[in-house]
């Protein structure tokens, strides 16, 4: 990965004819969003959000701890159905529990959701910004520094080599609805 930046900026950098380089550029959204004032606010119901759902599933968990405290202690007096019965119980609700937990802070759960919600209009005004800019100093890439590893957050168009890429895969980039209008 670090040899293959290394190549990309070497290979721009590298470039013979001073005319043909391209111009490019950095940002950092984090930096950038921190200064939005709906941010602050968006990551403030954020937080709100979660000590709420937090709550919850700690009451419920305490329930839970409770029947087990509960069973543990009664455990002597109780017949072997009567302690397979409660046992089911708790299994039951440790089973709601988690799914409730990953339901909430799951991969792609209502956290994940609600965050998204709150923050995609900021990050989408960040990157209409970030396209002005771009045309306006004439930037043919702009990455963010901001990003786990580099990724492009703009890029010229005209430099979009995705549809080649499917071809070399042997996919046609065009949908079959599209070739057959045009002919």
């Amino acid at each position: 990965m670090r040899n293959g930046i290394i190549f990309l900026f070497l290979a721009l950098f590298g470039q013979l004819n001073p005319a043909a380089a391209q111009r490019f550029g950095y940002i950092d959204t984090e930096y950038i969003a921190g200064r939005m004032p709906g941010y602050q606010k968006a990551n403030e119901e954020i937080q709100r959000w979660t000590q709420t759902k937090t709550r919850e599933l700690a009451d419920r968990q305490a329930a839970l701890d409770q029947l087990q405290r509960q069973l543990k202690a009664e455990e002597p007096l109780l017949t072997e159905t009567m302690k397979q019965q409660r046992l089911l119980v708790i299994e039951k609700q440790e089973q709601e529990m988690r799914a409730e937990n990953n339901k909430i802070f799951g991969f792609e759960g209502q956290y994940y959701q609600r965050r998204k919600e709150l923050l995609k209009p900021l990050f989408d005004e960040i990157f209409v910004a970030v396209e002005r800019v771009a045309k306006a100093k004439q930037l043919m890439f702009l990455f963010d520094k901001s990003a786990s590893g580099m990724s492009m957050i703009y890029t010229d168009p005209r430099h979009d080599y995705s549809d080649y890429v499917l071809e070399a895969l042997g996919i046609n980039p065009k949908p079959e609805n599209q070739t057959n209008n045009s002919k």
